[in-house]
């Protein structure tokens, strides 16, 4: 039997917003989200892609066709409001009976879709089917890296004013050579560091403007959001480098921390050799070491 786990509302979103070449909810052994609410509810709303499940008198749980969960890679269950797992509910019922058939860990929604729907609502539909191609072109959000102050996302998705007013961006951080210039109407503060993806490239002399840039703003209350022209490189390696400087994380957890947020990201060698000469500096010795296999 699968163990069971909570989930946390950030956690999700960003399960949500992963993408290789297009969204990596097309992946049929991605992501089996689902809906334990009873049907009406479901109906009326629900977070994107989640597939309604019936519970049966005995304790059975049925499934929507074509749901292999033995093959899943991520299986999460909600219902309303569901917050540990002591609680008795759809989401525990069901997540029981799914951890019978999985090979990874079943997760409950800490807060059910409540929560989640207050949160993220631009998440939230009425839609039950999806085709390929829909799925394939979902609109994809830049990932949370601190919940409810910092994201990273690409330069695509800073320029996008929908996405800047769902996640109510306040701040940006550009790193690219492409200048973005503040709004008109002062609602979006913009810092530009013009530096190329290139492993000589030297991003570490402008790890204490950024971090001072994010600081004030989040110090505030406003969402930053960090972008480079991908969204993997340059700006995982200033997330990274906040992390540091922020929570005093070793270079290592704060990799295993973006790992989480976004196993797709990647710093160039250099910039990865910067990051932990700023360990120095934020923790006065050289904690970790850079021959482990995960960097």
């Amino acid at each position: 039997m699968a163990e069971i786990t909570m989930c946390e509302p950030g956690e999700l979103y960003n399960l949500l917003n992963q993408r290789r070449c297009v969204s990596r909810l097309a992946e049929i052994n991605y992501l089996c989200l689902i809906d334990a609410q009873e049907t009406q509810d479901y109906c009326t709303g629900h977070i994107v892609t989640a597939k309604n499940v019936k519970m049966g008198a005995d304790g059975s749980c049925y499934l929507p066709d074509a749901v292999e969960i033995d093959s899943m890679q991520h299986i999460v269950v909600y219902d309303s409001n569901t917050s540990c797992l002591l609680e008795q509910g759809k989401a525990v019922d069901c997540a029981q009976v799914l951890a019978k058939s999985s090979f990874h860990p079943v997760q409950i929604l800490t807060g059910g879709f409540r929560t989640f729907s207050a949160l993220y609502p631009f998440l939230r539909t009425e839609k039950i089917l999806y085709t390929i191609t829909e799925l394939e072109n979902l609109k994809i959000y830049p990932v949370e890296i601190i919940s409810g102050l910092l994201y990273m996302g690409d330069q695509k998705q800073s320029q996008d004013a929908n996405t800047l007013k769902d996640l109510k961006i306040r701040a940006t951080v550009n790193l690219s050579h492409f200048t973005q210039n503040d709004s008109a109407e002062g609602t979006q503060m913009i810092l530009n560091i013009p530096v190329a993806d290139d492993v000589e490239s030297d991003l570490y002399s402008h790890f204490q403007t950024v971090c001072r840039f994010i600081s004030s703003h989040i110090n505030a209350g406003s969402r930053v959001l960090i972008v480079s022209m991908q969204g993997r490189s340059r700006c995982s390696a200033v997330a990274i480098a906040f992390l540091m400087h922020r929570f005093k994380y070793t270079l290592e957890e704060a990799w295993r921390h973006m790992i989480k947020c976004k196993p797709t990201m990647r710093p160039n060698t250099g910039f990865l050799q910067q990051l932990c000469d700023w360990e120095v500096h934020t923790m006065g010795r050289k904690h970790t070491d850079l021959s482990k296999a995960q960097f």
